[in-house]
């Protein structure tokens, strides 16, 4: 057998034993989500996170990373995007390799916003927005009135910031102009009712985000 001829050999069975190592993996995979259930993306810690240090974007990206595990794992308050980690403090040392929860951090010193308490498990917490002006020109809000509160990122590239819901039919409590005079383009305080996850996130995100934006729901 010539020399080209064993090497084309060579080749064909390189990718027949690539298909079948491809095969074997994607039939053990669906057989792990057959057995434990579907999969939910879950934010880890790779490297120990020290208590009272705020998470900025160079401890995300060198500590946390995101992996999927079966949903009856996961912790219920287990983050799913480092983002939500963003400008908050660890309660306690976290470990490497274990789940980042939101009930092990907490706002950095000064920042609690909580008030009183609503109905079930939420709080009137106050966030500064964007591009609220024209719900502000509409008159009083509307009994039950909700929103999405949507965060757009600052570009960590050449490319666009990433954009994304970050608390989705949320009970809009209060408008009011910010200190600078709000308006359409300016900032504007809402009062959301929010959980403390929802809370902690949206908080953080005043941090690092580029912008919060309110949108009425239906």
């Amino acid at each position: 057998m010539s020399r080209r001829a064993r090497a084309g050999a060579f080749l064909l069975l390189s990718l027949l034993a690539a298909a079948v190592a491809a095969s074997i993996a994607n039939g053990y995979g669906a057989t792990v989500a057959q057995g434990y259930g579907p999969l939910r993306r879950v934010v880890v810690a790779v490297a120990e996170l020290p208590p009272g240090r705020q998470i900025g974007l160079k401890e995300a990206e060198a500590a946390l990373t995101v992996r999927r595990v079966p949903a009856r794992f996961a912790p219920p308050d287990a983050l799913s995007s480092p983002d939500e980690a963003l400008g908050l403090v660890p309660e306690a040392t976290l470990p490497a390799g274990s789940y980042l929860l939101a009930a092990q951090l907490r706002l950095p010193e000064g920042k609690g916003r909580a008030r009183r308490r609503l109905a079930g498990d939420r709080h009137p917490v106050e966030i500064s927005v964007s591009g609220a002006g024209a719900l502000l020109a509409a008159g009083p809000l509307p009994p039950g009135a909700r929103v999405d509160v949507v965060v757009t990122t600052e570009p960590s590239g050449p490319g666009p910031g990433r954009t994304y819901v970050a608390a989705a039919a949320v009970p809009l409590l209060a408008l009011a102009p910010a200190e600078d005079g709000g308006g359409p383009s300016g900032l504007t305080t809402a009062t959301l009712g929010l959980t403390k996850r929802q809370a902690l996130r949206l908080i953080a995100a005043e941090s690092f985000a580029r912008k919060l934006t309110v949108l009425p729901v239906g």
